[in-house]
């Protein structure tokens, strides 16, 4: 391993801010039973809040960012893992108080990694990322609950987003009918291209309402919004669908009633990638790999740019104001 390996560093005190690219040494690193040589990362909102002064993500500095990263086992004093093996890590305390994959070398506690399962490559892994493993888990958690792709359509909210992306995708190679909501009219040809049916505009599924329930639409839903948007959904979900929701890009606040729950048996189900249980975890990757992967030039079309470190200060800013299409990828 090399004496010194560039990562991107944030730093902070009481008169500065900066983000950088810097040489970091092993002993920089923190504690952790696995080296691993990282090949691939990807741009995520909180990666976003990291690389500002006011993020309020960070716990200490410096710091180096990044949620996800994939590559290869570089060294392991835990037997699970071995020099040249292939591996992934998404959620746990990655690039949050622990750092993370924008930097080439990375060491982590062995219960976080993943081995990359047969049938994705390390690039392939970051194309999904945090916001696909995200999606995979809104399909796992509403197929659990038992929505079917014969019961009706599927609105995913966010649509050009990575998470909304990603589940346009998963869903539509499901046999799913997909109805893709977003705010962004030039992305209409990019959603049915990923294989939305449909698309509708943000102001139609968002739209407040007094009314307590509406005509019955949606079979299920993906939710990465939230606010004024989950409203509408809870109002207009059918008779025992689901509705997943993993983020909260419209807001936090919830307006709604206790109708669509004891009226038409809607499940609202909560869904979280960061400590997502492994057996779960390694269940949706495996199936990311074989039965639930898109076909390659969909997950391509999925890629925004691939930029190495110094060009993730220019992809951060989109994503904060949730102008990104698709997924950002960093490769090392």
């Amino acid at each position: 391993m090399p004496d010194s390996f560039p990562a991107l560093v944030v730093k902070k005190d009481d008169d500065s801010f900066s983000v950088g690219v810097e040489g970091l040494t092993m002993d920089a690193l923190p504690l952790g039973e696995v080296v691993i040589r990282v090949e691939y990362s990807s741009v995520n909102y909180k990666d976003g809040l990291a690389c500002t002064p006011n993020g309020r993500i960070v716990r200490s500095y410096p710091f180096v960012p990044g949620i996800d990263l994939a590559g290869t086992v570089a060294n392991s004093t835990d037997s699970r893992f071995r020099e040249g093996d292939k591996v992934l890590v998404t959620g746990y305390e990655l690039g949050v108080n622990h750092f993370g994959g924008f930097s080439q070398y990375a060491r982590v506690p062995a219960d976080w990694v993943v081995a990359v399962p047969d049938g994705l490559t390390v690039r392939e892994t970051m194309v999904f990322g945090t916001a696909g493993f995200t999606a995979a888990l809104s399909l796992y958690h509403l197929e659990t609950a038992g929505v079917r792709a014969d019961q009706g359509p599927v609105l995913v909210t966010g649509a050009t987003g990575g998470v909304g992306s990603v589940a346009v995708a998963l869903f539509s190679s499901r046999g799913y009918e997909v109805v893709a909501s977003t705010g962004k009219e030039s992305e209409i040809g990019y959603l049915r291209e990923l294989g939305a049916k449909d698309v509708k505009p943000r102001s139609e599924t968002s739209a407040e309402s007094k009314r307590v329930l509406e005509k019955e639409v949606w079979a299920g839903a993906v939710d990465p919004v939230g606010g004024s948007t989950l409203s509408y959904i809870l109002r207009t979900t059918r008779y025992n669908g689901a509705v997943a929701v993993s983020g909260l890009t419209g807001g936090s606040d919830l307006a709604t009633t206790v109708f669509p729950f004891i009226l038409r048996g809607v499940k609202l189900l909560g869904v979280d990638s960061v400590f997502c249980p492994m057996d779960i975890r390694k269940d949706v990757w495996q199936k990311l790999a074989t039965e639930w992967k898109p076909a390659e030039n969909t997950l391509q079309r999925m890629v925004n740019r691939e930029v190495g470190l110094d060009g993730i200060a220019s992809a951060y800013p989109q994503v904060l104001k949730g102008e990104m299409r698709g997924r950002v990828l960093v490769r090392l």
